[in-house]
């Protein structure tokens, strides 16, 4: 199952499988085996190459990991919600590479103002150049990804706030 999530606000990507997990977030990429255990009321005890992690899930969107609070925004494209439509989110939203391929352009830049709908990157995959459009209408707040780069399917390309 792959996510789109926010963690006090940044963009990132988890996709699991049955003991297996990747991350990325801002340049960072982990691909680990894992295993977890429920303690009851919210209580995880997981593990990661042999480091052991004491997981809460506090309610609000607010998790414990270690003690250290962090803010948590999971969302499910086959959940019952599905993704949220453009005007629901107030917070950053993020352009993510429907299947793998290569930017062939990027049309916006950090700091620019786009209109909702706006066309912001084009990715070429299985042949087909496809137009990726901003999904509300704010500033680009980071770019991560150039022409001519490869990327795989869930990768943040565009963040938008």
């Amino acid at each position: 199952m792959k996510y789109e999530i926010l963690i006090d606000g940044k963009a990132a990507t988890l996709a699991t499988a049955e003991r297996h997990f990747a991350y990325s977030a801002e340049g960072v990429a982990v691909e680990q085996d894992y295993s977890a255990a429920p303690l009851g009321d919210g209580a995880w005890s997981i593990l990661i190459e042999g480091r052991s992690y004491a997981v809460y899930v506090l309610g609000g969107g607010d998790v414990a990991v270690n003690g250290r609070v962090y803010r948590v925004e999971v969302l499910d494209p086959r959940g019952p919600r599905g993704r949220r439509s453009a005007g629901e989110s107030s917070g950053p939203r993020s352009i993510a590479a429907a299947m793998p391929g290569r930017v062939v352009r990027v049309l916006v830049e950090a700091g620019q103002e786009v209109a909702e709908g706006e066309p912001v990157i084009v990715v070429e995959a299985m042949k087909m150049q496809n137009e990726m459009k901003a999904p509300r209408a704010g500033r680009v707040a980071s770019v991560k990804a150039e022409a001519g780069a490869t990327v795989s399917a869930g990768d943040i390309l565009v963040v938008i706030e």
